[in-house]
């Protein structure tokens, strides 16, 4: 008996194109194009994971096969992913999404789940993370009805500058329960809260005060401590909604005071695909108060009666119809697990020093893209620090329209329209750059700009 009789080459491959009639191997490829193959210069070696996907995308761009540049703002967003995490979450102990309740036969994914709180609260500096909300607007929806439960008040302060399906989604949640949403205006200037707006909406009735920063235009709001002063001083709690992946240079939430933290995990080793899956991240301070009314699930690490043998079960879940039915403090019956252990493996895998160098590599492609559409004569909204998005205004927004049409002939995918979200920047779009976009596509957007603004006029 022959092993391994299929390995190319050998001599049953030779039989096998005699079978279909091919006389050699190049038979196979006669549809293919007669083009040479010639290899380029050799890159610089070593090279890291995401500079050989660059480097093989750019090769592969040349055969018209690589698709569009991708410059969309407002999130998804498409970030490098270490090749490994795939691999992981498609083993079959960690391939469901469903809540781990049986701990004895649970334990890969229940301790996977705890690292994953573990490395968010090391990153949120907050004392208590769950395992998970759905997004980033379910976990401020919580948010918003953890506070009304602890304080007993029935308002809630939300920014203007929210995209629409983010407010509509808080709405949804707060208005069967009675809660009030307010909303505190932002400067049309840089793109911040207005501190003394905000301040007039604060009073007694307020339950939580809910900033982002970044915000949703990508400016580095630097009124966050401001906000939490003014949240604690009306006995209200601060609601802080930070991007995982700024934390690298931004001081994260627990550090400027919030009770509460909220966001999206999905550039945490997930993929856009198609605008979802995501990832709710939710942590708080470590107050019994607190804690006891959070949405979702908790894993806590415990060990043998006796003392032996660590493992790991459910510590905590006030939410739904298998412990608290009625009494729930959350209706999400499933959970991000899987993506939560993805985002575990991404955390684990960059590192501190990983996640510092993406945050700062972005950071600096944010500056220079604002400041090259700039010098191409169009208008970039908000100076000042910008964290990977960034509004362009083209005043009217049929030419926002126009402009996005061209931009997709010249194979680029251009910004999200500011249009529906009816705050303020009606012909705007929402750009967005990230560590993955070299400076020379870069280039490549900020002259396609100028040349698509000229052409739809």
């Amino acid at each position: 008996m022959i092993k391994h009789p299929y390995i190319p080459n050998s001599a049953s491959f030779g039989e096998m194109l005699s079978e279909i009639g091919a006389s050699g191997v190049e038979d196979l490829f006669v549809d293919l194009p007669r083009r040479g193959f010639a290899a380029g210069p050799v890159p610089a070696m070593p090279m890291g994971e995401a500079e050989v996907e660059a480097e093989l995308s750019g090769i592969l761009s040349d055969v018209a096969v690589h698709g569009y540049l991708n410059f969309v703002g407002g999130g998804p967003w498409r970030h490098f992913i270490p090749s490994a995490i795939k691999h992981i979450i498609s083993r079959g102990e960690f391939l469901t999404s469903y809540t781990p309740y049986q701990p004895e036969i649970s334990q890969g994914m229940l301790q996977a789940l705890f690292e994953y709180q573990s490395m968010v609260c090391e990153l949120y500096e907050m004392d208590v993370s769950n395992a998970s909300m759905y997004d980033l607007a379910t976990s401020a929806a919580e948010a918003a009805l953890l506070c009304a439960r602890v304080t007993g008040r029935k308002e809630f302060i939300i920014p203007e500058s929210l995209p629409w399906e983010r407010k509509s989604v808080i709405r949804n949640y707060t208005e069967p329960q009675g809660i009030r949403l307010l909303e505190a205006r932002y400067s049309r200037e840089n793109g911040w809260t207005e501190m003394e707006d905000l301040k007039q909406k604060t009073g007694a009735a307020t339950a939580g005060v809910y900033i982002e920063s970044p915000t949703y235009y990508g400016t580095i709001d630097p009124g966050m401590r401001a906000a939490v002063d003014l949240a604690h001083d009306a006995g209200a709690l601060m609601v802080a909604g930070a991007d995982p992946l700024s934390l690298g240079i931004i001081k994260p939430p627990g550090s400027l005071g919030a009770d509460i933290a909220v966001g999206d995990g999905q550039p945490l080793g997930i993929p856009p695909a198609f605008g979802g899956n995501s990832l709710g991240i939710f942590a708080c301070r470590g107050e019994q108060r607190l804690l006891r009314q959070m949405p979702g699930r908790i894993v806590g690490m415990t060990e043998e009666t006796g003392g032996g043998a660590r493992g790991y079960v459910l510590a905590l879940a006030t939410r739904e119809q298998h412990i608290r039915r009625g009494k729930a403090t959350s209706n999400i019956c499933t959970n991000e697990g899987l993506l939560a252990v993805a985002a575990a493996a991404y955390m684990a895998l960059m590192g501190k020093e990983g996640i510092k160098g993406v945050s700062s590599r972005i950071l600096k492609r944010t500056a220079y893209a604002k400041r090259r559409i700039s010098e191409e004569g169009l208008e970039v909204r908000f100076p000042g620090a910008s964290f990977r998005d960034f509004v362009v205004d083209f005043g009217d927004p049929r030419v926002e329209a126009r402009v996005r049409a061209e931009l997709l002939r010249d194979g680029i995918l251009g910004g999200r329209p500011l249009k529906a979200d009816g705050v303020g920047i009606p012909g705007g779009s929402v750009f967005a750059v990230t560590e993955l976009h070299e400076e020379a596509q870069i280039d490549r957007l900020a002259a396609a700009l100028r040349a698509a603004l000229r052409r739809a006029g």
